[in-house]
């Protein structure tokens, strides 16, 4: 206790008697005492912190991520087409009758071309065809040349004139054609059974659902056999239908010379299939 006293006794004669700049070294080196004490203070303070909140972080044994590990969702997918076929009597009949004439002119061609096909359309329509399933479907008149002595030479004219019948009443295709070979036509261009656009917007409906039942029976044999089920769809596309038209039978038989009735042509329009197809993919699980 004397000594202490004696050394603060001796430090306030020093701090007196001292000149100014041993006061100045003294209050330094004091200062760097204190800001050292409170820097290692505030490191401890900071260490302790850190080290409690890592002992609070560690996880327990039933932690959330082995729960999320076993709720990952499967994502095995399985790509599928499906196909529907079906055939159907065809509602709509399209036929081109036609009348071709030639003339040593372009004006008698054309004339005579015009009387038979007045005929021509006004017999279709005492048959009950209607004006507006009519339309002219091709005209033209062309010179005729005869190739002779290195130049060509005009020797007449074909005049060319065609008339389309677009109609839902197919049983009298025959009847058409075999009139209007009465009346005067000498070409008979195409003969087309066909589904009228109802019927085949009808039938592509019917077709899609059956596709795509066809594809899901497939992916449900292919996900059992795996010992998976299908879960759910990812994608699917439907692709164009198709149409096959059919081959209609025109044999139209001569007329009797003997006077005896006229053999009528038989037409028969057979069966038009309708096709789609799909391409699914399922999500299996």
């Amino acid at each position: 206790m004397a000594s202490s006293l004696k050394y603060t006794i001796n430090v306030k004669e020093l701090v007196t008697s001292a000149p100014a700049s041993c006061i100045l070294i003294v209050g330094s080196a004091l200062s760097l005492v204190f800001v050292s004490y409170l820097l290692s203070t505030f490191i401890n303070d900071i260490s302790a912190y850190a080290q409690q909140d890592i002992s609070h972080s560690q996880p327990t044994t039933n932690s959330s991520p082995t729960h999320t590990m076993n709720n990952v969702t499967n994502n095995t997918t399985l790509s599928v087409p499906g196909s529907a076929t079906t055939k159907l009597k065809p509602d709509k009949v399209i036929l081109t009758l036609g009348v071709e004439t030639t003339n040593q002119t372009a004006d008698a061609a054309l004339n005579t071309n015009s009387v038979i096909m007045h005929k021509l359309l006004n017999s279709l329509l005492s048959l009950g065809l209607r004006q507006n399933e009519t339309s002219t479907s091709t005209f033209s008149i062309s010179p005729n040349y005869n190739y002779s002595q290195g130049r060509n030479t005009i020797t007449g004219f074909t005049a060319t004139n065609s008339l389309q019948i677009e109609s839902s009443s197919i049983n009298d295709t025959a009847k058409w054609i075999d009139t209007a070979i009465a009346a005067g036509a000498n070409n008979v261009n195409n003969v087309l059974f066909t589904l009228s656009d109802k019927k085949l917007e009808e039938t592509k409906n019917l077709l899609i659902k059956e596709a795509i039942s066809n594809a899901r029976s497939k992916a449900d044999i292919a996900a059992s056999t795996l010992g998976l089920k299908v879960v759910g769809v990812k994608s699917a596309s439907v692709n164009e239908f198709e149409t096959s038209p059919p081959q209609p039978l025109l044999a139209a038989q001569p007329y009797a010379t003997d006077g005896g009735a006229k053999t009528a042509t038989p037409i028969i329009s057979g069966q038009e299939q309708v096709s789609t197809n799909v391409s699914i993919v399922y999500f299996l699980g």
